[in-house]
């Protein structure tokens, strides 16, 4: 039996289920979660999905209004993680998955720690959504538009557009059976990346106005803290994407981007080319992709910078 038909056969013995997924959700983690949380009531399931912080701008995906920020059950039959590389990354919430009768993982993430009690992690995906999209046709899933926008919302963050690496002709392929299923892929684009809310607007010209250029312009760095999204009354989600305003600078190779958490300060990094940013990261005890990685670090802005430049130095040209 393959992993994926021990999957399914968890999840039609499980009554109750309860979707997870990493701590300060992007838009891949976002819709997986909520594909998956769809697919499941479609066939009848008491299923939650937790995710404590929503960044407003996905409040448009399907089913959003039921993401729940704490579980109503202390113990579910099964708890899935989707988009999570390390039992570490679910954060708060981690007692719902750990203290589960069965635990599932899906991902993408070649970190991945494989935690669960089966683990699924197709590394060649440049999305979560993508796996999904697959193993959806696997158990022959109808993914219905309101599915497929989920899924296409995580390809399309998670792609940057269809512009990173990872990309395949799959992706494309499968895009265009979302846009025949009558996803509008379009209205997905503008509302993810053509759309910004003032706080995330005022986030990025602090942003922008702290940027340096290092290492012969070919590293950004910027930050933001607390108190700067105290100042501009900031909602949860509104620094994402200001890590792709210095990676898109010309001549850029990385980029950096600080912004202050509770236990210290979120690191997102990107790469244009040849930096694998995710072996950066992982000296950190963080980890991702070769082009787009993350850590949590402690310190200040200028210490983490410091710590940062050494390690990304040794893979410049």
């Amino acid at each position: 039996m393959s992993t994926l038909d021990e999957i399914l056969k968890e999840i039609k013995i499980a009554n109750d289920i309860v979707i997870l997924t990493h701590n300060n959700p992007d838009g891949d983690a976002i819709g997986s979660s909520l594909a998956v949380y769809t697919a499941l009531k479609n066939v009848g399931k008491n299923v939650e999905i937790i995710i404590p912080e929503l960044p407003r701008i996905f409040n448009f995906l399907p089913n959003a209004e039921d993401i729940k920020k704490e579980g109503s059950k202390e113990i579910y039959d099964l708890a899935i993680s989707l988009d999570c590389a390390t039992l570490k990354l679910l954060n708060g919430w981690s007692n719902y998955f750990e203290d589960a009768k069965f635990r599932v993982v899906v991902d993408h993430h070649s970190t991945n720690a494989m935690y669960g009690d089966l683990n699924y992690v197709d590394l060649s995906a440049p999305a979560c959504s993508q796996v999904l999209y697959s193993l959806f046709n696997y158990y022959n899933v109808d993914i219905t538009p309101e599915i497929g926008t989920c899924l296409m919302t995580g390809i399309i963050t998670d792609t940057g557009g269809f512009q990173y690496s990872g990309v395949s002709r799959e992706t494309f392929e499968i895009a265009a059976d979302l846009l025949d299923s009558g996803v509008n892929i379009s209205k997905i684009y503008k509302k993810v990346f053509s759309t910004h809310t003032k706080g995330n607007f005022a986030l990025r010209k602090i942003a922008l106005d702290r940027m340096e250029l290092l290492e012969d312009g070919k590293v950004s760095f910027t930050y933001i803290t607390k108190e700067d999204e105290e100042n501009v009354n900031a909602e949860t989600g509104d620094y994402e994407g200001i890590v792709d305003e210095g990676r898109n600078i010309e001549g850029v190779e990385v980029a950096i981007f600080l912004h202050e958490v509770k236990d210290g300060f979120k690191v997102s990094t990107r790469a244009n080319e040849y930096v694998n940013v995710s072996d950066v990261c992982l000296m950190f005890g963080g980890g991702g992709h070769p082009r787009a990685a993350g850590a949590t670090m402690q310190g200040t802005p200028e210490q983490i910078k410091e710590k940062l430049i050494k390690e990304i130095r040794l893979q410049l040209k």
